[in-house]
């Protein structure tokens, strides 16, 4: 992947069980919980390309996020804030090589950042 790509999209699910047998049955993703991710299901598409990670819904989470590589989130996020946006949820860890963060555009969208080195 690289800068400007979307990487992963995150589905908020009330029941992550039931979640992964419903997207597992009608697109015929993979889905499993990585060693380290549990309580994560994460989500691997026919292609072998694409992918997200199913996490439990609650009232901040209720809509698909994507989510675009970035080089920097540090200098992305001051950018979006520059333009008109502003932080959704502050840059944590992912990995020791990776992290994510959300900024909201000026008309409220999320959209999530990743930047590192996926290591799942």
């Amino acid at each position: 992947m690289a800068h400007g790509d979307i990487t992963h999209i995150d589905i908020p699910v009330s029941d992550l069980g039931r979640g992964a047998e419903f997207y597992s049955a009608l697109f015929g993703w993979q889905i499993s919980e990585p060693p380290g991710f549990e309580g994560y299901p994460m989500w691997r598409a026919p292609n072998g390309i694409s992918g997200g990670g199913l996490a439990p819904r609650d009232d901040g989470f209720t809509q698909p996020r994507s989510y675009v590589e970035v080089d920097s989130i540090d200098d992305t996020v001051a950018a979006a804030v520059a333009a008109g946006g502003h932080v959704a949820r502050e840059k944590s860890p992912i990995t020791a090589t990776s992290w994510w963060a959300v900024i909201a555009d000026p008309d409220g969208n999320h959209i999530g950042l990743f930047e590192g080195i996926a290591e799942v």
